[in-house]
Protein backbone atom coordinates (compact mmCIF):
# COMPACT_ATOMS: atom_id res chain seq x y z
CA UNK A 1 0.00 0.00 0.00
CA UNK A 2 1.28 3.56 -0.75
CA UNK A 3 1.92 6.24 1.73
CA UNK A 4 -1.08 7.92 0.43
CA UNK A 5 -3.12 5.54 0.67
CA UNK A 6 -1.94 5.22 4.62
CA UNK A 7 -2.88 8.79 5.24
CA UNK A 8 -6.73 8.31 3.64
CA UNK A 9 -6.27 5.31 5.73
CA UNK A 10 -4.87 7.46 9.09
CA UNK A 11 -7.33 9.79 8.38
CA UNK A 12 -10.70 7.60 8.47
CA UNK A 13 -8.96 5.91 11.69
CA UNK A 14 -8.36 8.83 13.36
CA UNK A 15 -12.38 9.69 12.63
CA UNK A 16 -13.07 6.22 13.95
CA UNK A 17 -10.97 6.36 17.14
CA UNK A 18 -12.61 9.75 18.13
CA UNK A 19 -16.07 8.36 17.65
CA UNK A 20 -15.14 5.20 19.80
CA UNK A 21 -13.28 7.29 22.86
CA UNK A 22 -15.25 8.74 25.13
CA UNK A 23 -14.82 12.13 26.39
CA UNK A 24 -12.92 15.27 25.40
CA UNK A 25 -8.96 14.67 24.14
CA UNK A 26 -8.83 18.26 23.26
CA UNK A 27 -7.12 19.96 20.03
CA UNK A 28 -10.26 19.52 17.46
CA UNK A 29 -11.36 17.60 14.44
CA UNK A 30 -7.81 18.29 12.68
CA UNK A 31 -5.46 17.39 15.78
CA UNK A 32 -7.63 13.98 16.08
CA UNK A 33 -7.25 13.12 12.36
CA UNK A 34 -3.64 14.41 12.09
CA UNK A 35 -3.13 12.05 14.88
CA UNK A 36 -4.98 9.23 13.56
CA UNK A 37 -2.50 9.61 10.06
CA UNK A 38 0.58 9.37 13.07
CA UNK A 39 -1.24 6.13 14.80
CA UNK A 40 -2.16 4.32 11.09
CA UNK A 41 1.47 5.15 10.21
CA UNK A 42 2.76 3.56 13.82
CA UNK A 43 -0.13 0.73 13.94
CA UNK A 44 0.72 -0.34 10.39
CA UNK A 45 4.54 -0.24 11.40
CA UNK A 46 4.08 -2.14 14.71
CA UNK A 47 1.56 -4.90 13.16
CA UNK A 48 4.15 -6.01 10.75
CA UNK A 49 7.32 -5.33 12.90
CA UNK A 50 5.78 -7.47 16.01
CA UNK A 51 3.04 -10.18 14.18
CA UNK A 52 4.31 -10.06 10.25
CA UNK A 53 1.26 -8.61 9.44
CA UNK A 54 0.84 -8.00 5.09
CA UNK A 55 -0.32 -4.25 5.01
CA UNK A 56 -0.43 -4.27 1.17
CA UNK A 57 -4.27 -4.57 0.87
CA UNK A 58 -6.51 -1.21 1.45
CA UNK A 59 -9.56 -3.05 2.01
CA UNK A 60 -8.19 -5.76 4.38
CA UNK A 61 -9.84 -6.06 7.92
CA UNK A 62 -6.55 -6.66 9.11
CA UNK A 63 -5.13 -3.39 8.04
CA UNK A 64 -8.12 -1.25 9.21
CA UNK A 65 -7.76 -2.91 12.47
CA UNK A 66 -4.42 -2.22 13.05
CA UNK A 67 -5.07 1.24 11.95
CA UNK A 68 -7.58 2.20 14.33
CA UNK A 69 -5.97 0.35 17.05
CA UNK A 70 -2.37 2.47 16.51
CA UNK A 71 -5.11 5.60 15.99
CA UNK A 72 -6.57 4.60 19.42
CA UNK A 73 -3.08 4.20 21.27
CA UNK A 74 -1.90 7.62 19.60
CA UNK A 75 -5.06 9.27 21.05
CA UNK A 76 -4.75 8.02 24.41
CA UNK A 77 -1.09 9.22 24.92
CA UNK A 78 -1.59 12.71 23.43
CA UNK A 79 -4.96 12.56 25.75
CA UNK A 80 -2.77 11.83 28.33
CA UNK A 81 -0.24 14.53 27.95
CA UNK A 82 -2.37 17.31 26.67
CA UNK A 83 -4.95 16.70 29.72
CA UNK A 84 -2.11 17.60 32.45
CA UNK A 85 -2.13 21.09 31.33
CA UNK A 86 -6.00 21.29 32.27
CA UNK A 87 -5.95 20.43 36.08
CA UNK A 88 -5.45 23.35 38.28
CA UNK A 89 -3.30 23.21 41.17
CA UNK A 90 -4.36 24.18 44.87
Amino acid sequence: MSFLAFILLGLIAGAIAKLILPGRQGGGWIVTLLLGVVGALLGGWLGSVLFGASLEEFWSLQTWLLAIGGSIVVLLIYGLIVGRGDRVRD
